[in-house]
């Protein structure tokens, strides 16, 4: 597939390991499946996955986000191996701000794959994609203070921590938490 124009989101890329595409009908079944078997190591950070969704909630969710990709609002995608076919996580390009070209990123990742270097190379890649092909000045991310491979994925990424916002929000457990806050500018923009 052609990249999409300047001011539209990917369809699918690929890295070498890695189909990097937007979830559509039908995923709901692969969704679920690598939800459920994450659950254990995702709910401390993820609200959404406890209680595990059903089968029925996660066919919604991904066409949902097949609707949010084609209105350009939104773009979740699934991080499939090339050699096995599986599901190993997700991540996307959220909240959109395409005057001042600002992408929110996220990321999660399937039990079974983590340790590869998966999501790294996604991570990696989408916020490049965000970069070169759709003018990004800015890609960033927040995550817990306490989420340590998280925000360690996030450097190995390239994206440099801005800072922590201290008591800013609550986490899974109703208690105040610390943010830290990662970005990936464009160099070469004046500031």
């Amino acid at each position: 597939m052609p990249f999409p124009e300047r001011d539209q989101f990917p369809e699918s890329l690929e890295t070498d390991r890695l189909l990097v595409r937007v979830a559509r009908p039908g995923d709901g079944q692969m969704f679920n499946a690598a939800i459920v078997e994450s659950r254990e190591q995702l709910k401390q950070w993820l609200g959404w996955v406890d209680p595990p969704p059903s089968l029925r909630e996660s066919e919604a969710s991904c066409c949902r986000a097949f609707a949010r990709f084609l209105l350009n609002e939104d773009l979740m995608v699934f991080f499939i191996d090339k050699a096995s076919g599986e599901l190993v996580g997700g991540s996307g390009l959220h909240n959109p701000d395409w005057v001042l070209r600002q992408f929110e990123v996220g990321y999660w990742g399937r039990s079974s794959f983590l340790g590869q270097g998966f999501i790294t190379e996604g991570v990696a890649a989408l916020t490049e994609y965000a970069l070169q092909q759709l003018g990004a000045s800015r890609v960033f991310l927040t995550t817990d203070e306490q989420n340590r491979a998280s925000w360690r994925l996030a450097e190995r990424a390239g994206f440099q921590l801005e800072g922590t916002l201290r008591h800013d929000r609550l986490n899974i457990q109703g208690q105040l938490r610390d943010t830290r806050v990662y970005s990936r500018v464009q160099h070469g923009r004046q500031g």
